[in-house]
This record gives structure tokens, C-alpha cells and sequence, in this order.
């Protein structure tokens, strides 16, 4: 950090080395030192409502690109941006290595956020609406066709299924931004998977009937 960010004035005294295990709780807002045992509570630490959306930056965002953001930021004023930087050992891995697509060419994710407490509908639709404000703003400056998404936070502006007979034409407009070209792989296997699971019920079932009649037949005579 020192070499590389030499403007951040980092000291040891600043940093703090734990475990990726550690860092959850660490996120979760538990106290430093707290025994990673109680990350298996079903009580949250706390309690309140959120928006989450995402984006990938392929590349990077130019000055006035960064001053119009920060402006849009400070009118909005509740909504965080997050860079979570890509690369090493992440872009090593092809797309098509494993379900999750987002590999070389992204520079960062990029996270929406935004908490509130007060409750009701009201609240929520103005909290929501801002952060949806920011996700549009970005719109310049992030991948396009598909415009890609991080699954882990689903994110309903995208689309919904509703498991009826247009499932996979509702499923691909937000699938293929999740997974991208994996989308069609994943719904060939999950659909093999499925026939094979009714398949082997079936000839179960058959296998009881069959096992069930044999038994009567054995008693009558």
C-alpha cells in the first residue's frame, strides 16, 4: 500500500490482519476479538431495512466522469458506491470455467447501497427510488449488452419469473446478466438434472407398483 498509495498515508497502526472468517464478522459489525462461533446466531446484530444493486466496470471511469458521480452523490445523500476491485487470481479463471462469469476485463464490481430505518411503504419506496437514481446515473460508465449483475444480491428491478409457460423468456432477461454466455449451460444441466430425478421417480414408482401387485397376488393364492 505504501508503494502503490503513497497519497493514503497508511501506517501499520491502521490496519488490522485477520482471516476471511474473522472479516465476516468484522462486516457483520461484531466486536473485535468475538469468537467466529457466533456468526451461527439466527439474531441479527442489526436490525434494518436495504436496497442493494450492481454493476461491473470494464473500464476506467475518466475525471469528469468521477465529478459528475460525486455530485449525483451529494444530492442523493443516503446512497454508498462501493469499488470492489477484480483482477489476480479471479481473471486467471476463463467465464466458462465455472458458473460465475465475471472474469477478466472487469476492473471492479460496483455496489449500490442503501439503509434505512424508518419503516413503512412510504420510507421504502423513497429509499429504493434513490438507489435506483444512482444505478441509472452509471448507466455511461459500466458494461453494456447485457449490462451484468452480481447474483448473491438478487435484485428484482431486473426481472421476475413467475414460473409459468414464458419461464425461460422471463428467466433469461436477468439470467444472462448474472451469468452471462453460462446462462444456456446452467438451464441444459439444471433441465438433465430434473429429467433425470423424474425418470428415476418414475421407474421407482413403477418398481413399487409392480413389487405392491406381486405381493397381493402371492396372498390370494
Amino acid at each position: 500500500m505504501n508503494e502503490n498509495f503513497l497519497d493514503l498515508g497508511l501506517k501499520q497502526s491502521d490496519c488490522t490482519e485477520m482471516s476471511w472468517i474473522e472479516s465476516v464478522l468484522f462486516w457483520t459489525n461484531f466486536r473485535a476479538g468475538t469468537p467466529v462461533i457466533f456468526l451461527l446466531s439466527r439474531v441479527p446484530q442489526v436490525l434494518t431495512h436495504l436496497k442493494r444493486k450492481y454493476d461491473y466496470l470494464k473500464n476506467p471511469i475518466p475525471k469528469q466522469g468521477l465529478e459528475f458521480i460525486f455530485k449525483r452523490m451529494i444530492e442523493l445523500e443516503s446512497v454508498m458506491l462501493t469499488f470492489n476491485n477484480y483482477g489476480g487470481r479471479m481473471a486467471e479463471i476463463p467465464p466458462s470455467g465455472k458458473p460465475f462469469p465475471h472474469r477478466a476485463g472487469n476492473l471492479a464490481q460496483l455496489q449500490y447501497a442503501t439503509n434505512w430505518n424508518e419503516n413503512g411503504v412510504e420510507a421504502a419506496e423513497e429509499y429504493i427510488n434513490l438507489t435506483r437514481k444512482l444505478y441509472a446515473y452509471m448507466t455511461p460508465f459500466v458494461s453494456k449488452l447485457p449490462r451484468e449483475a452480481f447474483l448473491n444480491y438478487r435484485d428484482l428491478d431486473l426481472g421476475i419469473n413467475h414460473n409459468g409457460r414464458n419461464s425461460y423468456l422471463e428467466g433469461a432477461v436477468y439470467g444472462i446478466k448474472y451469468f452471462k454466455e453460462n446462462f444456456n449451460r446452467l438451464i441444459h444441466t439444471s433441465a438433465e438434472r430434473v429429467n433425470h430425478q423424474s425418470g428415476h421417480t418414475l421407474w421407482k414408482r413403477i418398481h413399487t407398483s409392480a413389487e405392491q401387485i406381486h405381493t397381493s397376488a402371492e396372498r390370494k393364492y
